[in-house]
């Protein structure tokens, strides 16, 4: 059901259409502004030349005020400017003067023609300026109709055409109320919550209202509001469509990166499978008498393939923690050679020389996000670096740098972005160089972590991994 609060209303804002009954109140007070201003002024600057004007040519000029009047604030107004130039014209310009009593005939002649003349004119310009009025403000409400229909749709559609109708009529409140069996919705709303009293209903469509609870309005406020109640179901229709393609294009992400997904770890997994069970088939041969360093190689290459397998699916939830922005980040204070040393644990001494002081300043940083961002880069390096791989680390200003440096082939400036996209391998890489998670795995919890992970060229051929951290408070 829809949702009524005693919220205070809150300001009206201007809109690009002035109502009808706003429109009217304006011109009346402005009319007989006009009356109750200029009709004395006219007089007193006229009666010091009395004696110098004929009478018809003091009526012209209350007949030129007359229709000024009339264009300015209507017929009402007009009209009592006439009746009130008339008195105004007897009493102070035909004699006997200061009186209302007519001595010539053709005085009095001249006062009654100015009264019907002065009515008929107002009454013709009040429906020439009517109609004007009428001409601009339906080419107003084409050119407010036309901006909200060919304006593209985005999320914000609907609340601009909500708040259009509120400004443009001086609402307080403006919803679209979606009807459904189980009871009626705010689908979108314009200004504070709605208070349980509108002033007007309009269906949208059939299973669409709009309300609003402002002013009452006139006819042709109506008229206008029907046309945007129509608008705002276009744009809320628009914004439904907009979600399901929005849905349709995730779902198809979703599709393309599961297809991926199986094209790159298809032969990954079975690789260490494939070895695991080559193994244990070989170890439980009765007929094989198996020395004991055969034995143990065959235990080695269980272990390796086991280990191969444990980082490969490690990644893969990793990955999938980072598509579906589930990754939760515990930064806190750490030391950074212990880090080190845990993501080096089950690496070949020979396989990578460390450089980490231990009196470095703390980082602040997720502990097991970090181990598995070094031990990843520190994988990748190994694969292509036919030396020792060097991981050091230095501090940086408020901040630290750890390098994992390799004396591989190294990689163009050009694909260093590419390279750390999910599933990306470069170059002809072995079958056995991994489903190309690792870089994408490291940018991304670097990032999480407040960090950055950028490429740069080693000295002499290869390529630098460098972490930075900040420090910790």
């Amino acid at each position: 059901m829809v949702q009524i609060s005693r919220a205070e209303p809150a300001g009206r804002s201007p809109g690009r259409i002035v109502s009808a009954r706003h429109g009217r109140r304006v011109r009346l007070w402005t009319g007989l502004a006009l009356v109750v201003g200029c009709l004395p002024a006219l007089t007193v600057a006229l009666v010091p030349v009395r004696d110098r004007l004929a009478l018809a040519s003091v009526l012209l000029l209350y007949l030129l005020l007359v229709v000024l009047i009339a264009v300015a604030g209507g017929v009402l107004p007009a009209v009592v400017a006439a009746l009130g130039s008339v008195l105004l014209a007897n009493f102070y310009f035909t004699t006997p003067y200061h009186t209302f009593a007519v001595q010539q005939r053709d005085s009095i002649i001249a006062l009654l023609v100015f009264v019907i003349v002065a009515v008929t004119v107002s009454v013709t310009v009040d429906l020439a300026t009517s109609r004007r009025i009428a001409a601009a403000r339906s080419r107003s409400e084409a050119e407010v109709l036309a901006r909200l229909t060919s304006e593209p749709v985005t999320d914000d559609s609907l609340g601009a055409v909500l708040e259009e109708v509120r400004g443009t009529f001086g609402m307080t409140s403006v919803a679209l109320i979606e009807r459904r069996a189980e009871g009626d919705r705010v689908a979108a709303r314009a200004g504070p919550a709605l208070r349980g009293h509108p002033v007007l209903s309009v269906a949208a469509r059939d299973d669409l209202l709009l309300i609003a609870e402002g002013p009452e309005l006139f006819a042709e406020d109506r008229k206008l509001l029907t046309r945007l109640a129509g608008a705002a179901a276009r744009a809320w229709e628009d914004q439904q469509l907009a979600g399901e393609a929005a849905q349709a294009r995730q779902l198809a992400e979703v599709d393309k990166l599961r297809a991926a997904l199986l094209a790159a770890v298809g032969h990954d997994l079975r690789t260490p499978l494939s070895g695991i069970k080559a193994a244990v088939s070989s170890l439980r041969q009765e007929d094989v008498a198996w020395s004991r360093d055969e034995q143990r190689e065959l235990l080695a290459t269980i272990e390796e393939s086991a280990d191969r397998l444990d980082d490969l699916i490690a990644n893969l939830l990793a990955m999938s923690r980072l598509q579906a922005g589930a990754l939760s980040v515990d930064a806190r204070p750490v030391l950074l050679d212990e880090v080190v040393g845990k993501a080096l644990v089950g690496v070949p001494p020979d396989a990578v020389t460390v450089d980490v002081p231990d009196d470095l300043p703390l980082v602040l940083a997720d502990a097991g996000l970090l181990e598995r961002v070094i031990a990843n880069l520190v994988d990748n390096a190994r694969r292509y670096s036919p030396d020792a791989v060097r991981v050091n680390a230095s501090p940086a200003g408020g901040a630290v740098r750890i390098n994992v440096v390799d004396s591989g082939p190294g990689v163009p400036a050009v694909d260093f972005d590419r390279m750390f996209t999910p599933f990306q391998r470069l170059g002809d890489n072995p079958a056995d160089g991994g489903v190309g998670l690792g870089l994408a795995i490291a940018r991304g919890f670097t990032d999480a972590m407040a960090g950055t992970l950028t490429p740069a060229p080693t000295p002499g051929g290869g390529l630098t991994m460098t972490i930075t951290l900040p420090v910790a408070p």
